[in-house]
């Protein structure tokens, strides 16, 4: 197997990894979008004497992701994984806030 970096395969395949450095960069500022609204909700709930916890929301989220993912074909425990895991570390930083 040849290292040449002009064998188009190779390249190819450098084209493909920086295509998916884009993408996580892409992810880690969705992430840090979601948090800062996420921040400012907590915000607002503690402004208006609200618990941390809506269970109602939280429902309603992970139904957005399960079909989300169905939209997208992706693996929709793994969306649901995600999300339980922003939505944990969101109430997380709540608590730690008031």
């Amino acid at each position: 197997m040849s290292t040449d970096t002009s064998d188009p395969e190779e390249m190819s395949l450098d084209e493909l990894r920086r295509e998916i450095e884009d993408i996580d960069q892409e992810i880690v500022e969705l992430i840090a979008r979601r948090t800062y609204v996420a921040d400012t909700v907590a915000q607002v709930k503690a402004k208006r004497d609200l618990p941390t916890t809506d269970e109602s929301q939280e429902a309603r989220v992970m139904e957005r992701a399960g079909e989300n993912a169905e939209q997208f074909d992706v693996d929709v425990n793994l969306v649901k994984a995600i999300f339980r895991l922003l939505i944990e570390l969101n109430k997380a930083e709540q608590r730690e806030s008031r």
